[in-house]
């Protein structure tokens, strides 16, 4: 069943049973290295299994890098990071073409040699700390699994996946991410600090030696067939126009602005954040048991997909709200 790309309708049921299972498996494993952060785990495991990519944010110490690299080892897909630093060129990332002397001949030819991004978990650590002219070379490969590089393509392998780390306290020597790079992660995730008690367990496992022995409990073919079975779930037509409201009712244009959106709200989600609300819904119904998608589906994944698509005006600043804030209130205008 695995590595088929449109499963029929009894084998993506069948193959679709088997997710809560997998999510089980893999916080496990996960969890001999990363402790606690289950609510992330499950937003980052259910981007990939939707073909997302994914923003984390949060200070430095939270596990971040370590949760990335501990998933690459539980998994068979190839891993490669990249550290972005202020001076770093696009070349560094897409890779660069090299004039070389012919095996066959004394000519010299260009022969392109790959960058990092040739691979198919990338991550992007600390995204915003290079100029938006290096960081739109991951553009093109995140919309379209493609580099272009002297005018000629490569496809990029799948899976593929861009999770970027980013430290939302820092501001000297970094560079916000445009609001096109921002719209094609499908998750912005804020990573918290742990509770009282994992930080004990923290403090006594990392002050001491430990090896843990990772397995292997995902492979490629079961990413790719998960992916594929996923997006076979119908979305009831009721639920769509709840997706698409809600995404509209974020912009402060057009008629009925909800309040809160017109003191708040600079600019609004874009139609992908539709996209991606019913993709991760139809994650979030699978994890449930269900073959088809719900508003509350919907409305469980309009924080990670919304926060990093709104923009606030100083109004919001001057009276302390946040955009997990203005999310609540559209989620209860409506």
């Amino acid at each position: 069943m695995f590595g088929e790309n449109t499963p029929e309708s009894n084998d993506y049921e069948a193959l679709l049973k088997t997710l809560p299972d997998m999510f089980i498996k893999i916080r496990a494993e996960l969890h001999k290295k990363i402790i606690g952060q289950d609510v992330v785990i499950n937003q980052l495991l259910s981007a990939m299994f939707c073909r997302g990519h994914c923003l984390l944010i949060g200070v430095p110490g939270l596990a971040k890098t370590l949760l990335i690299r501990t998933l690459s080892e539980i998994s068979d897909m190839d891993f490669n990071r990249i550290q972005f630093t202020p001076d770093m060129m696009p070349s560094d990332i897409t890779g660069v073409e090299i004039l070389e002397e012919s095996d066959t001949s004394n000519h010299r030819e260009f022969k392109f040699s790959k960058g990092p991004i040739f691979t198919q978990l990338l991550l992007a650590d600390e995204i915003n700390r290079t100029p938006p002219k290096t960081q739109a070379a991951l553009l093109e490969a995140m919309q379209e699994q493609r580099v272009t590089v002297a005018g000629k393509s490569y496809h990029l392998e799948s899976p593929f996946f861009v999770l970027a780390t980013q430290n939302p306290i820092e501001q000297e020597g970094t560079y916000p991410l445009p609001e096109a790079q921002l719209d094609r992660f499908m998750f912005s995730l804020n990573v918290g600090y742990p509770k009282f008690e994992e930080e004990v367990e923290i403090l006594q496992r990392t002050t001491r030696d430990e090896v843990s022995e990772m397995s292997h409990v995902l492979t490629k073919e079961e990413i790719i067939a998960y992916q594929a079975a996923i997006r076979q779930i119908p979305v009831p037509a009721s639920v769509a126009e709840f997706a698409v409201k809600l995404v509209c009712a974020s912009r402060p244009t057009g008629k009925d602005i909800l309040p809160v959106v017109k003191k708040y709200v600079q600019w609004g989600a874009g139609p992908r954040a539709s996209q991606y609300l019913a993709l991760a819904g139809k994650v979030f119904a699978a994890l449930s048991g269900r073959f088809n998608v719900s508003v509350d589906d919907i409305k469980n994944a309009a924080h990670p997909v919304l926060r990093h698509r709104i923009l606030l005006n100083y109004h919001a600043e001057a009276d302390h709200m946040s955009v997990d804030d203005v999310i609540n209130e559209i989620l209860k205008a409506l």
